[in-house]
C-alpha cells in the first residue's frame, strides 16, 4: 500500500467514524482501530525494508548479531506502543495510554541496559 492509498484509507475512516459520534460513538471506536489496525499491518510489510538495510549496515561496520536483534527489537516495542496508546487515546482512554507508553519506554530502557554497560566497560579497558 502507498502512502496516499494510506491516507486515503485514514481520512475515509475518520469520516465514516464522524457519522457515528452522535449516535453509536462505539462503532466510530470500532472503525477507528480496524482503519488502525489495517495501517498498522501496512508498516509491518514496509519493515522487511528497514531489516534488509540493518543487515547491511551491520555487514558494513562489523555489528554483533545480538546488537541487530536488540535494535529490532526496540524498533517493534515502539511500533507496537505507539499502536496501542493511540488507539486507547482515540477510545478516551488517556490514563490507559499513559501507562503503555510508560511501559514500552521502560521495556526499551531495559533492553539497551547491556548496551550501556559494555560501552561502560569499553571506556574502562580503554582507559586502563
Amino acid at each position: 500500500m502507498g502512502m496516499l492509498q494510506i491516507g486515503l484509507l485514514g481520512v475515509a475512516g475518520a469520516l465514516l467514524a464522524i457519522q457515528f459520534k452522535g449516535g453509536k460513538t462505539e462503532y466510530g471506536i470500532y472503525i477507528c482501530a480496524g482503519i488502525s489496525l489495517i495501517i498498522f499491518l501496512g508498516i509491518l510489510s514496509r519493515l522487511t525494508v528497514v531489516l534488509d538495510i540493518m543487515e547491511e549496515i551491520a555487514g558494513y561496520i562489523d555489528l554483533a548479531p545480538a546488537y541487530t536483534g536488540m535494535l529490532i527489537k526496540m524498533l517493534g516495542i515502539t511500533y507496537v506502543a505507539e499502536f496501542s496508546s493511540a488507539i486507547c487515546r482515540d477510545a478516551g482512554y488517556q490514563t490507559i495510554a499513559q501507562q503503555i507508553e510508560i511501559f514500552g519506554k521502560a521495556v526499551v530502557l531495559v533492553l539497551g541496559l547491556p548496551v550501556i554497560l559494555a560501552l561502560l566497560e569499553m571506556i574502562r579497558d580503554f582507559l586502563a
